[in-house]
């Protein structure tokens, strides 16, 4: 642990990229704020990411360019990097190491965070049991996004993921009317979807509710890393602190992925698969760890990870070790992208491990579940019948099959393809209903006859 008081060392051992190592330290603690300088022409500031007996590690906020080694002098400050937090920053934008980037001046806050921060206490928990309204039909009736759940978005290169994660920002709501809060994190986007971004939140009202990081693909490698934590500090602040609930969108994990593999082959750490750390499963579970509702305190940190799959595959380390921490997926489709549906969601390899938890009788609608099962089914055998009318026609199918295929059409242009217009739950549930009624009763397998009967029962007389 630090001594809490500052030390000076006159020189380093070397410096790699944004790395900087300085042997035989004393009393320095993980994540200590370090401070370089050569007197009279260049500073910098640092954090220590490994702290050994032989040799101690510092991650520069900026490159080294510059930085000789023998010349340069390292102070250890004796505090670990903390944060401004409080409700201030609503309606604020920053970069990925907290400066302001919205021409205001930086805030006071309410309190000082650690950037470390820690997963939360499982013994702290409570299990989820209310829903998230993102606007999307996709989300909120077929993959329920529950608060306290960790449910990322997986998209590939060239679909409007980004676009996607926007549009939850400026929809999501409470459906309760309690409390709500947005923070997004941008990590490695480029300087004109910065500018959109901000536009854009600004113009639609979001922004009032809204904290904004932005790290852009130009700033040094180590803000990809710092931005997150920034965003969950001030997130944990808003949620546990001051009883909203907040909903904290990330996009793109594969950028703090990529800075990941960077700072790692920097530290010629061995690599693992892909050349990615093999500490990078600890370090992404250290981030979404953080979501989740705390026993005691009346609000929730809900998290939507965004990242981009290379190649599209599944099985790539990124999305397999977020799949393996997280709670589902929603997966986006490139074949729906093709056909202009927006969001072009893929609702069948996509999941919400949760949604039970959050829908029902006393939080939606009582037939939800299996409204959403039904759907599934008929989308699942529509997509079947697509690719057995390619091979034999498709006045070669069988009634059911025909139907199916026609349900198919209308679900993705109707019910997925929301376009760029909010729904409502209320909404989204009575679009789906809208394509299930145009169907025969025998085709509803997974419809109670009592569900049935209700939705179909003569009107009263008056």
């Amino acid at each position: 642990m630090s001594s809490g008081v500052a030390q000076t060392y006159r020189a380093a051992a070397g410096a790699a990229g944004p790395l900087v190592f300085i042997e035989r330290t004393h009393a320095v603690s993980l994540g200590e704020w370090v401070r370089l300088e050569i007197p009279g022409e260049k500073r910098w500031q640092g954090q220590v990411i490994d702290a050994g007996e032989r040799l101690t590690v510092v991650q520069l906020l900026d490159d080294s360019l510059g930085l000789a080694p023998d010349k340069v002098r390292v102070t250890f400050t004796g505090d670990v990097a903390r944060a401004t937090v409080g409700k201030e920053l609503l309606g604020r934008a920053f970069n990925g190491v907290g400066a302001p980037i919205d021409g205001l001046a930086a805030p006071v806050g309410e309190a000082m965070r650690s950037l470390a921060g820690a997963p939360l206490n499982p013994a702290a928990r409570l299990p989820p049991n209310d829903f998230i309204e993102t606007g999307i039909s996709a989300i909120d009736g077929m993959n329920t996004l529950v608060r306290g759940q960790k449910l990322p978005i997986f998209s590939g290169p060239g679909l409007p993921a980004l676009e996607v994660a926007a549009h939850i920002v400026e929809w999501a709501r409470a459906p309760k009317g309690e409390p709500f809060a947005v923070v997004f994190v941008g990590i490695g986007i480029t300087a004109r979807e910065r500018r959109d971004f901000l536009e854009r939140f600004e113009h639609s009202g979001a922004l009032e509710r809204s904290v904004l990081f932005i790290n852009e693909m130009k700033d040094p490698t180590v803000e990809r890393l710092l931005a997150p934590r920034l965003a969950l500090g001030e997130a944990e602040f808003l949620a546990f602190e001051c009883g909203l609930h907040v909903l904290v969108v990330i996009a793109d994990v594969t950028h703090y992925c990529e800075a990941l593999r960077e700072i790692a082959t920097a530290r010629q750490e061995i690599p693992g698969r892909r050349g990615y750390p093999g500490t990078m499963y600890t370090d992404l579970a250290s981030l979404f760890e953080r979501a989740g509702i705390v026993r005691g305190r009346e609000g929730s940190l809900t998290q939507i990870p965004v990242l981009t799959m290379p190649d599209d595959d599944l099985t790539h380390p990124i999305p397999d070790l977020t799949g393996y921490i997280t709670e589902g997926q929603v997966v986006l489709s490139r074949e729906l992208h093709r056909r202009g549906v927006f969001p072009p969601v893929d609702v069948l390899p996509s999941l919400s491990r949760l949604m039970n938890a959050g829908i029902g009788p006393e939080r939606t609608v009582p037939e939800h579940r299996q409204w959403a099962d039904q759907l599934y089914a008929l989308y699942a055998r529509g997509r079947e019948a697509r690719l057995m009318a390619a091979i034999v026609g498709e006045a070669g199918l069988v009634a059911p099959d025909r139907r199916a295929l026609g349900f198919l059409e209308h679900f993705e242009r109707d019910f997925i393809g929301q376009g760029r217009r909010r729904r409502t739950l209320a909404e989204t549930i009575a679009a789906g209903w809208s394509l299930l009624d145009a169907l025969p009763r025998d085709d509803l397998t997974r419809i109670r006859d009592e569900t049935w009967a209700r939705r179909h029962a003569p009107a009263a007389a008056p």
